[in-house]
C-alpha cells in the first residue's frame, strides 16, 4: 500500500513516525529516509533505541531556505539509490520517505523516479511519502492520502520550534 501525508498543517512527519512506532511494536522492520533534513531532532534519540527502526538523513541542516546546491542534489540521488535497494531487498515492511514532496518541489528528485519507485514497490511493503505539496500524479498513485490542514498555528504568534515538540 502507498500512503501520502501532505498539506500545510503540522503533523505529517509525526503521523509517519506514529505509524513507524506501531509497526515496530508489531515486530515489523521499518526504514525511514529523511529528505532535505540534516538536523538531529529529539525523535532520533528515541528511534535509536528501537532495534527494528532504521533512520537515515539525506540532506543538510536547513538548506531549504536557500537554493539547493550540487551537494543537495547528490544527497537526494544517493537517497533514491539507497531506497531502491532497500525496497528490492524486502527486509523492511514499512518504508517512510519523509519530506519527499519537498524534495520534489525543490527538484532534488524527479517525479518520474518517485512514481517508478512506487510502481516497483511490492504489495507487502507499506510505502509512506510525506511533505507539503504532494503533486497530483503522486496522489493518484496512492492508496491512502491524508491532507493535514492548518487551521491555527502558534508560529503565527512568533513562537519558535520547541525541543521535544517540533525538534
Amino acid at each position: 500500500m502507498i500512503q501520502v501525508y501532505t498539506g500545510n498543517g503540522k503533523g505529517k512527519t509525526t503521523a509517519a513516525l506514529g505509524l513507524a512506532l506501531r509497526a515496530a511494536g508489531a515486530g515489523l522492520n521499518v526504514y525511514i529516509a529523511q529528505f532535505a533534513k540534516g538536523r538531529i531532532c529529539s525523535e532520533h534519540k528515541a528511534l535509536e533505541k528501537i532495534k527494528n527502526i532504521k533512520l537515515e538523513q539525506f540532506g543538510r541542516d536547513c538548506f531549504i531556505h536557500h537554493k539547493p546546491q550540487a551537494i543537495d542534489m547528490e544527497s537526494a540521488r544517493q537517497a533514491m539509490e539507497k531506497i531502491k535497494k532497500i525496497i528490492a531487498c524486502k527486509n523492511y515492511r514499512v518504508i517512510i520517505l519523509d519530506e519527499i514532496n519537498i524534495a520534489l518541489k525543490l527538484k532534488l528528485v524527479c517525479l518520474k523516479d518517485v512514481l517508478d519507485l512506487i510502481k516497483h514497490t511490492p504489495a507487502t511493503i507499506e510505502l509512506v511519502l510525506t511533505g507539503r505539496g504532494a503533486p497530483a500524479p503522486l496522489i493518484k498513485a496512492a492508496d491512502l492520502v491524508s491532507r493535514i490542514t492548518e487551521v491555527k498555528h502558534y508560529y503565527q504568534r512568533g513562537l519558535k520550534a520547541r525541543r521535544g515538540i517540533e525538534l
